[in-house]
């Protein structure tokens, strides 16, 4: 039977769109060919689990590999219309396959267990496309964990699930609104509190020199439109500018994440 957006689970899981039908079920959509490869995966791993696969006819002649690995783990699937698979979806085209899975984040004490040498903090980072393309770049730059603070953007948020092309399922997910619990954590565990500021009297060169950038760090990203906050910046260990060689004014959250946390990346694996 193929369902349609009245078919009651497809209506239960068009509510995990929505912040507080992710909290109240403790499940979201993970939305597209990439995202449903890795969340297969990561429940494989036995990280999690992944409940139901929806697909519409032409997803699954474009992806059979998706729908054979689901039935091999158990999973249940569910063909739908094209209809119910936009009401599952926030983008204008929906790719047509939708995995029903646990919301992946982690207290702040799991995420960095252990001994973490790089994490990225995201303090009131409001756009999820941004947020999530810090996620995705903290995963390719070898980083311990992503820790979403303050009144940050939902990682859950369907947005940010695609602009992570999967990575949150790759490396662990904090999302804590206390913010100076958040701080205090890090530090616990050895981190330095380094903030990116585009204002900041030093910058990623100078501490090149300095040799600071191979140490333990947690680098701290503020929202788009204010940046890192000021009583933030007060108690950061250090503040940086990425340098701007050229005539642009500034560079956006997502590049700026990148370059930082690759610097300090580059740095800690020619230390060690």
């Amino acid at each position: 039977m193929v369902c349609t957006e009245r078919t009651p689970r497809v209506a239960a899981a068009r509510q995990l769109a929505r912040r507080a039908g992710r909290t109240r079920a403790g499940r979201f959509l993970a939305e597209g060919a990439q995202a449903v490869r890795e969340a297969l995966r990561w429940a494989a791993e036995g990280r999690g689990t992944v409940h139901e696969l929806f697909f519409t006819a032409p997803a699954a002649e474009r992806n059979p590999e998706l729908l054979d690995a689901a039935r091999a783990a158990g999973v249940p699937l569910s063909e739908i219309t094209e209809r119910a698979a936009a009401g599952l979806s926030e983008t204008v085209t929906p790719q047509g396959v939708v995995a029903v899975c646990d919301t992946v984040d982690v207290s702040v004490e799991q995420a960095l267990a252990g001994r973490p040498k790089l994490v990225a903090v995201l303090v009131g980072v409001a756009d999820p496309g941004n947020a999530g393309t810090v996620s995705r770049v903290a995963d390719a730059a070898g980083a311990d964990a992503v820790l979403f603070a303050g009144d940050t953007v939902d990682p859950h948020n369907g947005k940010c699930v695609r602009a992570s092309t999967g990575s949150l399922f790759h490396l662990p997910i904090a999302r804590e609104r206390d913010l100076t619990a958040v701080l205090d954590a890090c530090r616990a565990a050895g981190l330095r509190l380094v903030a990116a500021d585009g204002y900041a009297e030093h910058d990623l060169d100078t501490a090149a020199v300095r040799g600071t950038l191979d140490e333990p760090t947690a680098w701290l990203f503020g929202s788009e439109a204010h940046g890192v906050p000021q009583e933030v910046l007060d108690t950061a260990d250090e503040s940086l500018r990425v340098p701007i060689y050229g005539g642009a004014e500034s560079l956006n959250l997502a590049t700026a994440a990148a370059v930082c946390l690759y610097a300090s990346a580059r740095a800690q694996r020619v230390r060690s």
